[in-house]
């Protein structure tokens, strides 16, 4: 396998038609790049003219020594790492290509070296992380939610609520509510409803209005900004969510609201399951990822979509140093 440096636009010639995040689009890669400080690293693995394999990866240098990462922390980005690419459905060269691919960017990136720090949190859809293992790296799993619409009905995606959200998504037609899809103005009001309700918890929301606007400007129909309004015309709740070929991602707001004791948040997510059953501009979006099933306060109410539990993997360099960093992020983030 040969292994090179990409620009964008060979990039962005490399993606799959599927099966990869949409922080994985050149699109979303060019704003990151542009709000961190770490240098941008595209990594393409080839079988002659092929592409294979692809790796993002955001380097930094300082005087202690170099980290990598995959995806940049503290840029709202839930998973990003490698993309495979096999052109054979056998087992054996599927793990032939992961093998290879792993020990070329390795080798690269030189992410052995006991001064560089190298964290991936990979993507649902790469499923086999035993490489990097097998290579002394520290894998570990987290969780999430992914909700399937596949086939126009909604009446199964139903099926699998709890009574409680079956109840009040019923409740919807006697509601004087509105739900639309809106534009920059509305994500920014969102946005700042996020962030106040992170300074009412003592916490500090870590994206900048800068990355969020220039990201969601960027990815144009990639993105939908979902709001609910009264009767009257005012806000009451909004999401935006991001959308990959085949899966939509709840990445923004839905902080808690109620109307008449109905959840507005509920609802909301009703709304986005709908537009994916129905819009035909959303015809080949499968998957509903509800980002993050590792906080138990949030799995309270997350599990109660029925959706599937899917595991996706973290890989870490495997000495203290990777701890100390950690702590270190942690304490600034707070």
């Amino acid at each position: 396998m040969r292994i090179e440096q990409l620009d964008l636009s060979e990039w962005e010639a490399a993606l799959p038609a599927a099966g990869f995040e949409v922080f994985h689009t050149p699109e979303a890669l060019r704003v990151i790049d542009d709000h961190t400080s770490a240098e941008m690293q595209l990594f393409g693995g080839f079988n002659g003219e092929e592409p294979v394999a692809l790796l993002p990866t955001f380097v930094k240098d300082r005087s202690v020594g170099r980290t990598i990462m995959s995806p940049p922390p503290a840029m709202g980005i839930p998973h990003l790492g490698p993309v495979l690419m096999p052109n054979s459905p056998k087992r054996r060269k599927h793990e032939q290509l992961n093998q290879q691919f792993t020990e070329g960017v390795i080798e690269e990136l030189d992410a052995n070296s006991p001064r560089t720090l190298l964290r991936m949190v990979c993507s649902p859809s790469y499923h086999d992380p035993r490489p990097y293992r097998w290579d002394d790296f520290r894998v570990s799993s987290d969780f999430t939610y992914h909700l399937t619409v596949g086939d126009g009905s909604l009446d199964s995606v139903m099926s699998s609520f709890s009574r409680s959200l079956r109840t009040e998504i019923r409740r919807l037609d006697d509601l004087d509510l509105t739900f639309s899809v809106e534009g920059i103005e509305s994500a920014k009001i969102i946005y700042d409803d996020q962030v106040a309700r992170y300074a009412e918890q003592g916490e500090t929301f870590t994206l900048s209005w800068e990355y969020v606007r220039d990201l969601l400007l960027s990815l144009g129909d990639r993105c939908r900004v979902y709001v609910a309004r009264d009767g009257t015309g005012a806000y009451l709740n909004g999401i935006v969510t991001l959308y990959s070929n085949d899966t939509a991602y709840y990445w923004l707001g839905g902080m808690r609201a109620s109307y008449e004791n109905v959840s507005v948040n509920t609802l909301l997510h009703w709304a986005i399951l709908k537009d994916m059953a129905e819009d035909p501009a959303l015809s080949s979006i499968t998957t509903y990822d509800m980002v993050g099933a590792n906080t138990k306060r949030l799995c309270d109410y997350k599990s109660k979509f029925g959706a599937h539990l899917v595991p996706y993997y973290v890989v870490e360099t495997n000495n203290p140093l990777m701890d100390v960093a950690k702590t270190a992020y942690n304490v600034v983030k707070r």
